[in-house]
């Protein structure tokens, strides 16, 4: 196998599609929005990208395995076509990252991509109530519609900067002239986040003129309460350490 291998799975019959990148990554924010949008808009697998920078292992599913990858849908909106990636993994080294992201960017320009937007978290270190979305964008005509919508942007954060593909969709697309965006949900951090993915699913239909229902959404985000709200209980009946208890015994 090559270090970047593209398979076509099936024709992407698309008019002008965006690109919508959702990895894995803070509270998963990204991968469960572009999962939900791929699962609710009946997106078709057009591409797998293999690479010998991701992991060496295979998904197993009934039985059946799959190679680490990642995977371009087609999905039709009632307004904006969009290719959506995603997957399981992202690389495991920072070449790999260039690669890849190198990788994705050809593939979109060969489906006729001309925009895209990279989704993800942004931890807040703590439990949040109201979730609002943090912007990044390479122009300032993004910039202006993106604050339109109510994305907010805000100095330097996210602190660090946008690593991973999410961050390079930028950098590298903004190389190519290809206008480039983020939206990431603010997020605890500390669990897989139903409700910052639908908030930033809210921002993006409002921007690319689409409906999606988030009822399946909805209901994750009940579940993770739920554990959210265990976890409270065992945290406030947990007794108090003392120092005897913190003692170490080797």
């Amino acid at each position: 196998m090559d270090e970047f291998d593209i398979e076509a799975v099936a024709e992407a019959d698309l008019s002008n599609p965006v690109l919508v990148e959702g990895l894995p990554g803070v509270g998963h924010v990204g991968k469960l929005a572009a999962e939900h949008l791929v699962e609710e808009q009946d997106g078709t697998l057009v591409r797998r990208i293999y690479s010998t920078h991701l992991p060496p292992q295979v998904s197993v599913e009934d039985g059946l395995t799959q190679l680490a990858c990642a995977e371009i849908h087609a999905v039709e909106t009632d307004g904006q076509d969009l290719l959506v990636l995603t997957g399981d993994h992202q690389a495991q080294d920072t070449n790999g990252h260039y690669g890849l992201t190198n990788t994705f960017l050809d593939v979109a320009e060969e489906l006729g991509v001309e925009r895209v937007f990279a989704l993800g978290g942004v931890p807040t270190g703590e439990l949040i109530e109201e979730y609002d979305v943090i912007g990044a964008t390479t122009t300032e005509q993004q910039r202006d519609e993106l604050e339109d919508a109510g994305v907010e942007f805000r100095g330097d954060e996210p602190a660090g900067g946008i690593v991973g593909v999410s961050g390079l969709l930028l950098g590298l697309g903004e190389r190519r002239d290809v206008p480039a965006a983020c939206l990431m949900g603010e997020t605890s951090g500390y669990l897989v986040d139903p409700k910052s993915a639908q908030a930033v699913l809210e921002v993006l239909q409002d921007i690319l003129g689409f409906e999606v229902d988030f009822g399946s959404l909805e209901d994750r985000a009940e579940e993770m309460e739920e554990v959210v709200r265990k976890i409270q209980e065992m945290e406030q009946s947990a007794p108090a350490a003392t120092d005897e208890d913190l003692r170490y015994i080797g």
